[in-house]
């Protein structure tokens, strides 16, 4: 059992209920309604409702439990990102010695899903191992049972005593200074998390449309996501890898697009998914609100054969073709890597200004993601140098 890797557990909710929760602590969704405790929710009323007809072989309703998560980069934390201001949301870990309760239930899975399994303490601890590798994820799909695994559960009847909350995550400073606020003073760490809340670090500003960004580039919340590819079928390594695993039918169209000559060097290609991200992410998207109804991939050749280097000259044509063709293609937001940078093997110092002079002259919002592999220094960063200016 790999109970000293589980540094926590977690549960989603309303910045309005910290204060209560801090005092009291998490509470069962029956016992705020016994009690009549105010509370703000931020979930959909009807799938919360589904969970009051689920019960444990003890003859509780889910409802008489409170649920925290192993991963709180999950399904419903992306939901409620989407559904909700980032800045309404806050994500309280929970103490893991919680786990030592023997009333406790534990689940491979979203506890309200047919096919996750709802363990009394001492079988679920057996399973914990297992658990832990499923929520261990960076991404989750409905195809292969993941998105149903990396919400697996902790149930705790009745309530969590605040004793058990050790920190509470928000996205970004200007939340945590917000919740501060509202705690007066309460000895709980605040601490700004993007990562959580699948947010994009920004690093500088070139122009009102164009943002150099860290972070996970397949949760941007652009339009059009772009994948760096050569010409020959291999998504081996790097981004390309991740989108052949994430996204099975963006990465056979890729090897269709290959074969019959369709993607070459200086041509990108955009391909229009048949879901958007947001409706493969999110927990219940059939019911989703303000969710983006159209997710596209861009395509775009920085090397013939993927043992080359990038080619700095393919990824302008590259460049020049999409600056010429981004309206015609219906691309109304993008996301693009630094082209050529990580296993490219080429130098932001170099692909940075090129990148930049393209993409300033496109009238859409673009967030152009650094290199990860490295941190880019500042002075390479700034508008003048990026921008070919100076003062």
């Amino acid at each position: 059992m790999r109970r000293a890797s589980i540094t926590g557990l977690y549960y989603i909710t309303h910045i309005d209920n910290l204060a209560s929760m801090a005092k009291i602590g998490i509470l069962s969704h029956q016992r705020i309604i016994d009690e009549r405790i105010p509370f703000t929710p931020i979930y959909d009323k009807e799938i919360v409702s589904n969970r009051r007809l689920i019960k444990t072989s003890e003859g509780k309703s889910l409802w008489e439990y409170a649920n925290v998560f192993f991963q709180p980069r999950n399904p419903m934390l992306y939901r409620v990102v989407v559904e909700k201001s980032v800045n309404e949301v806050a994500v309280i870990g929970v103490i893991p010695t919680i786990l030592n309760r023997p009333d406790i239930f534990i689940t491979n899975g979203n506890a309200a899903h047919s096919k996750s399994e709802i363990m009394p303490a001492q079988r679920g601890k057996k399973k914990l191992s297992q658990i832990i590798k499923a929520t261990d994820k960076e991404w989750w799909a409905q195809e292969d049972g993941s998105k149903r695994e990396i919400m697996a559960e902790c149930l705790v009847p009745n309530s969590i005593p605040s004793i058990f909350i050790h920190a509470i995550y928000v996205a970004n400073q200007t939340t945590a200074d917000r919740v501060r606020k509202i705690l007066k003073g309460l000895d709980i760490p605040i601490i700004p998390e993007p990562r959580f809340f699948f947010q994009s670090q920004l690093r500088s500003t070139i122009t009102p449309k164009l943002s150099l960004v860290e972070g996970d580039l397949f949760f941007s919340r652009m339009q059009t996501l772009t994948v760096s590819v050569n010409v020959v079928g291999v998504m081996g390594k790097g981004l390309a890898s991740r989108a052949k695993y994430q996204f099975p039918a963006v990465y056979v169209a890729y090897q269709d697009m290959c074969r019959n000559g369709k993607l070459r060097m200086g041509k990108p290609v955009v391909y229009t998914m048949e879901s958007s991200l947001d409706q493969q992410l999110a927990d219940e998207p059939s019911t989703l609100q303000n969710g983006q109804l159209e997710t596209k991939f861009l395509l775009f050749p920085t090397k013939n054969d993927w043992r080359e280097q990038a080619s700095l000259t393919g990824i302008e044509q590259g460049l020049q073709w999409l600056q010429m063709n981004y309206v015609k293609e219906g691309i109304e937001s993008l996301a693009v890597p630094a082209l050529g940078c990580g296993l490219g093997r080429l130098d932001w110092g170099v692909v940075g200004p090129l990148m930049c002079r393209y993409l300033s002259a496109i009238n859409i919002p673009i967030q152009l993601y650094l290199p990860a592999e490295r941190k880019v220094p500042d002075e390479l960063l700034s508008r003048d140098y990026l921008l070919g200016r100076t003062s």
